[in-house]
């Protein structure tokens, strides 16, 4: 018998239509195709997700079974009530039920499989909306639509009596449950899961370790090469002039295997050099494996060696130093930093206040963004100071995920109000508060919204409106 009349009827279910039994008969055979189709789309969408080389592990076959063996005794349970209470004799098996419960979800894991790959190929990056986010309200919404296809299905065919149909709620119950619960089981792995799962990205979600870019291939070239990188970039910064109020900038994304993050600092980089007269005055660390030859390596360290270098080299009584840092986000403040097979150590705000003091930075602009970054407004606020985060410290940000052009606080205060409005990062900051509420809303962010915040020293108020000022005049020219 072929599969065709299973998913006919798997598809009336879904529809909350009653099946036609009299035409199925499950077959052993039937119950292997069905479960054998669910199982290929399953590992065939999950390698889609991973960009670049993936490693299969069969191992991971014996996990995810749970549910099926709640759905067959879910089955048995409804049959063996309607046997005691007089089954008619065309009333379907327990095969019968359960090859049905398998056609409706093999139909519904199609259609998402189907939606998961139109995205990732033809959605354009540069969208507003969060692509993560959409896809696990999709998820969600399949998820429920085909445990009420169950229930109505396995509710027609109970008898009236207590047992079945209590039976039949605890299904419904613990289905969902244990979908939301627990983990897939992952069949595909670009690399060995990294100290990432403190953290916290965009949707809220814990992070799994899996890249969504190809792991650092390490060679004795590729190693002369980066450790030349860091000094090229400090020794080509340049003095500022005196009286002028100059802004030097550093860009740190520590996080690797999100490219999202390198996106984001490319940006930024960029918009300093542009919009902020900070040509030669712009450092860029960033853990990439595309730019590991070009770009100094975002560890700890090479911040701190960043740091002391450009105090060494601006005016410190006048210039203002900004660094913008990009990455996943924990509770207690730590920055995500991944650099398979490197071992990154997190940066902290404390960390960064005390090297900010050692080398006597006196104005200093500090971008944060990342989930519960506001942790960070207390540790680094200061007279000679201005900080600002993409979220306060009990919310995530959004945007970070593997779909992700830049995140929602990157996207709207530097491609956006920074990039065409405005020279003035307090202005900027009002500016955007509106713009990711809304936009964190039409992406459906669960868990509130992300509430960036600032805080601003009275002392950096006077050189950061002389470089504002300055700014504006240059731009204003004509060309």
């Amino acid at each position: 018998m072929s599969l065709g009349p299973w998913l006919r009827e798997g598809a009336r279910t879904l529809c909350f239509k009653p099946p036609r039994i009299a035409a199925l008969h499950a077959r052993p055979s039937i119950l292997v195709m069905l479960l054998a189709l669910m199982l290929g789309i399953v590992i065939g969408v999950q390698r889609l997700s991973i960009d670049g080389p993936a490693q299969f592990d069969l191992t991971a076959i014996h996990s995810g079974w749970l549910a099926s063996l709640l759905a067959l005794c879910a089955c048995w349970i409804v049959v063996r009530g309607r046997e005691a209470s007089g089954a008619p004799p065309d009333a379907p098996s327990v095969a019968t039920l359960f090859a049905l419960l398998l056609a409706q979800q093999l139909l519904l894991s199609a259609l998402l499989g189907l939606l998961y790959v139109s995205v990732v190929f033809w959605v354009p990056m540069s969208t507003s909306v969060d692509i993560d986010a959409l896809l696990g309200n999709v998820w969600l919404a399949a998820l429920l639509w085909f445990v009420l296809a169950a229930l109505v299905l396995l509710w027609r065919e109970a008898p009236r009596r207590l047992s079945p149909r209590a039976a039949i709620v605890v299904y419904g119950v613990l289905s969902v449950v244990l979908q939301v619960t627990t983990h897939e089981a992952r069949f595909w792995t670009a690399h060995a899961a990294s100290s990432a799962d403190a953290f916290v990205g965009g949707d809220g979600s814990r992070i799994d370790g899996e890249p969504s870019t190809a792991p650092l291939a390490l060679s004795q070239e590729l190693m002369e090469s980066q450790a030349r990188t860091l000094p090229a970039a400090l020794d080509g910064l340049t003095p500022g002039r005196p009286g002028v109020v100059e802004l030097y900038a550093i860009t740190f994304a520590p996080y690797a295997d999100e490219d999202v993050f390198s996106r984001e600092a490319t940006l930024v980089s960029d918009l300093m050099r542009s919009r902020f007269d900070a040509q030669q005055r712009v450092v860029q660390l960033q853990n990439h494996a595309r730019s590991v030859a070009e770009l100094p390596w975002a560890t700890p360290l090479n911040l701190q060696r960043a740091i002391q270098r450009m105090a060494a080299v601006m005016n410190r009584d006048e210039d203002i130093l900004f660094i913008h840092l990009t990455s996943h986000g924990a509770r207690d403040g730590q920055l995500a930093a991944s650099f398979e097979p490197l071992a990154v150590d997190s940066v902290t705000p404390q960390q960064l206040s005390v090297w900010l003091d050692e080398a006597g930075v006196r104005y200093r602009v500090l971008s944060v963004s990342a989930c519960y970054s506001g942790s960070w407004i207390t540790p680094l606020s200061g007279p000679g100071t201005l900080v600002m985060t993409a979220a306060d410290a009990d919310h995530t940000s959004y945007g970070c995920g593997s779909l992700s052009e830049l995140t929602f606080f990157g996207r709207a205060m530097y491609d956006e109000q920074l990039r065409n409005n405005t020279h003035s990062f307090e202005a900027a900051h009002a500016a955007v508060r509106p713009v990711i509420e809304q936009r964190e809303k039409d992406a459906g962010k669960t868990d509130g919204y992300s509430n960036p915040q600032i805080a601003i020293g009275d002392a950096i108020r006077g050189p950061l409106r002389s470089l504002q000022q300055r700014l504006e005049v240059m731009h204003s020219a004509p060309h």
